[in-house]
């Protein structure tokens, strides 16, 4: 009879002691998992924060909905860092010592990441990336840091070699030349040099420029093929507005941080004046897709005023490696058991990107799948190739 009475007594301590072992892990408790995320949320570089984060959110309802992860709810904290690294390293710390989030998925303009980077290995915080690509994310290997993300370096030697693939023989660059500029142009040089290719032209522009009249002039003096473009969608569109106007038209080859060619198109606003533009994505599937249909539902049920971007898609992608992790860690969830899973994480197929997502100790860059886009004038998206990079 008395062992009857000690029972509840019994069942309930354990229960406790279970609360007690969950509230010692930051962001974790009985019933949720915090997680942070910091990016732009405003201005022009709300693609590469809000948007990715709406869609992490939207990856997060639809595994609550579906009774969550190993039984908790996952919960976003978002952070705005204005695209800046002083915002950014405010918005990581508040993340960490303020809102003790378990983890983040986050990182969307890259001189703003990575100057992060420090803190997020000062405090040992898993951080998964979701749209940055700076190489000094991920090289040298940080214990803590993981990149679904394409990484710089990966994009550069996609670009080299998909215009080799075009056919074209004289390659030139429009670059911009400050710190995210050279985090993308240093290993593209790299990557030409390497192949034995001399540019026929280098032009800068500045991330605020307004006309591009001199760079189109002096890229179609040396007439090359093709044009390596290493801008925000900002001056990416001026230069391909006044290069219309002056009828020139080689193959544009862009990067991830031109990942929208339906935003672009519009940005530029000349009919035909991005008929020659492809872009590379970190996606294999594009927002019209059927593929991504339930995708497209979930973040309009989330954001009635949005359409579903390549953008949200990025941030899809990023939250699914990650719900992934924390589901293989099981329900006795600590940050030493999701990072040696995300260690160990192999051939994981995503909804969205364009090839598995493979991680290892001595490589974090995950993602060496760049996928390319290109946008009919007025018309569709569509998937152009996938170049796998090593």
């Amino acid at each position: 009879m008395r062992l009857a009475r000690l029972i509840p007594f019994a069942m309930a301590a354990l229960l406790l002691a279970g609360a007690a072992r969950a509230d010692d892990v930051p962001g974790v408790t009985d019933t949720e998992i915090r997680i942070g995320t910091f990016g732009p949320m405003a201005g022009p570089g709300y693609l590469y924060g809000r948007l990715a984060m709406n869609g992490v959110e939207a990856a997060f309802a639809k595994a609550n909905e579906a009774g969550g992860v190993n039984g908790r709810k996952l919960v976003l904290v978002r952070e705005d860092d204005r695209c800046e690294p002083a915002g950014a390293i405010a918005a990581v710390r508040k993340l960490i010592y303020d809102d003790k989030v378990f983890a983040i998925d986050g990182g969307g303009c890259s001189n703003a990441a990575v100057a992060v980077r420090e803190d997020v290995e000062k405090a040992g915080i898993p951080w998964v990336v979701f749209a940055a690509v700076h190489d000094g994310l991920t090289v040298p290997v940080s214990p803590v840091i993981f990149s679904p993300a394409l990484t710089a370096t990966i994009e550069s030697k996609a670009q080299v070699a998909f215009a080799r693939q075009q056919g074209a023989k004289r390659i030139a660059i429009i670059a911009m030349h400050d710190s995210w500029g050279r985090s993308r142009l240093d290993p593209l040089m790299a990557t030409l040099k390497e192949k034995g290719i001399t540019p026929v032209a280098d032009e800068e522009m500045a991330p605020d420029a307004n006309d591009a009249t001199a760079q189109v002039l002096h890229l179609k003096a040396a007439n090359p093929d093709a044009v390596i473009v290493v801008l925000y969608p900002k001056p990416a569109a001026v230069f391909l507005r006044d290069a219309a106007k002056f009828g020139f038209k080689p193959l544009a080859i862009g990067q991830s941080g031109i990942g929208d060619p339906a935003a672009f198109e519009e940005q530029v606003g000349v009919p035909g004046a991005t008929a020659n533009f492809v872009t590379i994505a970190m996606v294999k599937v594009t927002p019209d897709d059927p593929a991504v249909a339930s995708w497209r539902a979930e973040v309009t049920r989330l954001y009635p005023d949005d359409r579903l971007s390549v953008f949200n898609l990025f941030g899809i992608g990023s939250a699914e490696v990650l719900i992934e992790a924390l589901r293989q860690s099981g329900h006795d969830l600590t940050r030493a058991k999701f990072i040696d899973v995300m260690n160990h994480l192999t051939n994981f197929q995503t909804d969205v990107y364009g090839g598995p997502i493979t991680c290892t100790p001595a490589d974090h860059r995950c993602n060496k799948n760049p996928v390319w886009l290109k946008k009919d004038p007025g018309g569709a998206i569509h998937v152009v190739a996938v170049t796998p990079v090593d």
